[in-house]
């Protein structure tokens, strides 16, 4: 037993822990849970946990289900103290297969792989993500049009408003596990919010994202609300994305800041946008995940539809915000696709191959684009070489499909689920009959 996990074992007695709630996220995001008592953690720690593979999305198939969880203890946390749960804690797990091999369709192995390659070329990847969500009042009726919990709108300071609350609370929860919150505030729509977590380790943060996830979805419970990370909830209001800021260290020097070069943009981060822009298309896919996300993305209110970076531009897919030139650590840039209901593990993998591609392989960086991009005709887009993201998820696996980068950086498993599992939501997709088809046509056809 090594260090860090003894120190696991004192943790947890010392705290008064009775269970252990072993984490995980199946190919989709969508975290998975399995408890221990204490007395099992130093046994989880030598041998893991069994479980069934087969019955996760995406895992395994049914004549190899055997799969371990590997618990990892440098995630161990005790969970806020709320009524019965005063003694639970929670760890991350990889996803091990019976002979001790990771396993090649876990998504945090998958984000390892990617930052793996980065620090082969001497690179620790950051990232800051901004995310967005809508509290909702809860609904009897499934098929009602859900009720935004206020009416306010960006940076409002809602009388009496109960989103005060409910972001407090959530901030409270998330810095009891460890999570550094840098601001919250209302956003553009009606119920909508916005928690900005601070910058850590792409691994780290992706961590994190699935702990926001919960805490906020449980806090909404607790309140009578229901909080959603669905990237269009609303079809006349903004869509909920994850504006995510992307830097790239050696050791403690910014490879992303030279104080004489153009904008504080080194030659590392000009490469690494352009590798972002030429890729943008095949990683649409994983960064936008589900039919939804495009009705976001083409739906206006400053979601990215079009392939060009800018200096705080934010009709651009790729921003790059002001730097404080006293201040190096400060020059990042800002990956604007992304929306909330991404599994980050696979969205960060993505987004770190295409930049360190860029990198590796020299990409040319093209001109800012300062215009506000929606506002340009098409041919005035076109001139410029402005290229649409993908219109719909159908469009973004096609492209996906062909594209190496992302199935080497998801790796065969991964790939063919996600590109399997993608094309029968479009099916799926595709034979519904809308409200909008009925009212539009029903009684006029």
């Amino acid at each position: 037993m090594n260090t860090a996990q003894e120190r696991v074992l004192r943790l947890a007695q010392d705290q008064g822990i009775r269970f252990i709630r072993l984490w995980f996220t199946d190919v989709l995001g969508m975290l998975k849970s399995v408890a221990i008592t204490r007395e099992e953690l130093e046994v989880s720690f030598r041998e893991g946990v069994g479980f069934d593979g087969s019955a996760i999305e995406g895992l395994t198939r049914v004549f190899e289900a055997d799969m371990v969880l590997r618990p990892d203890p440098g995630t161990f946390q005790a969970l806020p103290s709320r009524g019965a749960e005063q003694d639970t804690a929670r760890m991350f797990c990889d996803i091990a297969n019976p002979d001790g091999t990771a396993s090649l369709a876990d998504p945090r192995h998958v984000l390892r792989r990617a930052l793996a390659k980065a620090d082969e070329l001497g690179f620790t990847f950051f990232t800051h993500p901004e995310v967005e969500f809508y509290l909702f009042e809860p609904q009897e009726n499934p098929n009602s049009p859900p009720r935004p919990v206020d009416t306010g709108g960006y940076f409002d300071h809602v009388a009496r408003g109960s989103t005060h609350d409910f972001r407090r609370s959530a901030i409270s929860s998330l810095e009891e596990m460890g999570i550094a919150v840098e601001y919250s505030h209302h956003e553009a729509g009606p119920g909508q919010n916005e928690i900005d977590l601070r910058l850590a380790d792409a691994l780290t943060t992706a961590d994190n994202l699935m702990t926001f996830r919960t805490v906020v979805k449980e806090i909404a419970l607790q309140q009578g609300q229901l909080a959603t990370f669905m990237p269009k909830p609303l079809a006349d209001q903004p869509g909920s994305g994850m504006h995510t800021h992307l830097s790239l260290f050696e050791g403690d020097r910014n490879a992303f800041h030279d104080q004489g070069a153009q904008h504080g943009l080194s030659k590392v981060a000009r490469r690494f946008i352009a590798g972002l822009l030429t890729h943008a298309a095949e990683i649409t896919a994983i960064t936008n995940q589900y039919t939804n996300s495009y009705k976001r993305l083409w739906g206006g209110a400053e979601a990215p539809s079009f392939v060009c970076w800018g200096l705080n531009n934010r009709s651009a897919l790729v921003r790059v915000p002001a730097h404080k030139p006293d201040k190096a650590a400060s020059t990042r840039i800002e990956y604007r696709a992304f929306d909330s209901a991404v599994n980050p593990y696979l969205g960060f993998a993505v987004i770190l191959a295409a930049g360190l591609k860029g990198i590796t392989e020299g990409y040319e960086l093209p001109e800012a684009t300062e215009d506000d991009v929606w506002e340009l005709t098409h041919g005035e887009r076109r001139a410029m070489g402005i290229e649409p993201l993908p219109r719909s998820l159908d469009a973004a696996i096609d492209v996906m499909e062909r594209s190496e980068l992302v199935a080497d950086t998801l790796g065969e498993h991964v790939f063919r689920y996600v590109l399997a599992n993608k094309r029968a939501e479009c099916r799926e997709y595709r034979s519904q009959v809308t409200p909008y088809e009925r009212a539009r046509f029903l009684g006029t056809l």
